[in-house]
């Protein structure tokens, strides 16, 4: 598979969100009935550049450059987070959720659970962290990235909007089932993971898949995905690039390096 090498780039880390994305938004925790409710990041090594506007959080990730100077700092990780998300909210008129700047600054593979009773569910009330270096280096190897196209111009997810109890707590059980999918090595389990959460996407918020800015077709070609491998979802609303969890060989597809923690720095635990 392509590992696409870019100099001249700063060092900070990317991220990749996967299931129970949206969970982090409190417009959508406040409805969970079961909380907390989970989505899982995972820390990404800068070994390309990813596209803008494509869900990996490259507009978080130019706050975290100007913030810090292109150099991810020492510090407790949980404190950083708060930190960046204060930085680039700063006078926004949408706040973003906290799970892209948690995704930066957390290395390896991060479930966060959300509850809106927990600071009006802005930041996780907790963290659960995995840096073992086979799970993770499995998932490395059953997760393929196909680049899609960046978001459009003139392109609003929250357009339309059919929030709902109950999938809400779908969404929310996605994130926990990615977790464990992962942690346990389970393909078949990831994949379903990543279907649920995009049917859920499609049910609360539909234009994150659909919208007269999108010219392609989106649910077709991820469709096309998951009838032939364990499963398949968009690194975020609009296409940006399709993730793929397979055993198999995914043409075109790029496959990334997950970034693992030093053994005494492995963060799990409550922002307070």
């Amino acid at each position: 598979m392509n590992k696409v090498n870019n100099e001249g780039h700063n060092k900070l880390p990317y991220r990749m969100a996967l299931a129970g994305g949206w969970i982090d938004q409190p417009f959508v925790s406040r409805l969970n009935p079961r909380p907390p409710g989970s989505m899982v990041v995972v820390g990404l090594e800068p070994s390309f550049r990813f596209m803008d506007r494509a869900g990996m959080a490259t507009s978080t990730r130019a706050a975290a450059a100007r913030l810090w100077n292109g150099t991810l700092p020492d510090g407790n990780p949980m404190q950083l987070i708060r930190e960046l998300y204060e930085a680039e909210n700063q006078g926004a008129a949408q706040a973003s959720g906290s799970q892209d700047m948690a995704g930066l600054i957390l290395p390896g593979v991060n479930r966060l659970d959300y509850d809106y009773d927990h600071r009006g569910g802005i930041f996780p009330v907790n963290v659960e962290s995995c840096n073992d270096e086979d799970e993770v280096r499995w998932l490395e190897e059953v997760l393929h990235l196909l680049p899609v196209a960046p978001r459009p111009d003139g392109y609003n997810p929250l357009g339309e909007q059919h929030l709902s109890a109950e999938w809400v707590r779908r969404l929310g059980e996605s994130g926990k089932v990615c977790f464990h999918a992962i942690v346990t090595k389970n393909l078949r389990e990831l994949g379903e993971s990543m279907n649920e959460c995009m049917r859920c996407w499609e049910e609360l918020l539909p234009h994150t898949v659909r919208h007269p800015a999108i010219k392609l077709d989106l649910l077709s070609l991820m469709a096309s995905y998951q009838s032939r491998h364990a499963g398949a979802m968009y690194s975020g609303c609009g296409g940006g690039y399709l993730y793929v969890a397979s055993e198999d060989e995914v043409p075109g597809s790029i496959k990334v390096t997950i970034r693992l923690a030093q053994k005494d720095r492995r963060p799990t635990g409550t922002l307070k």
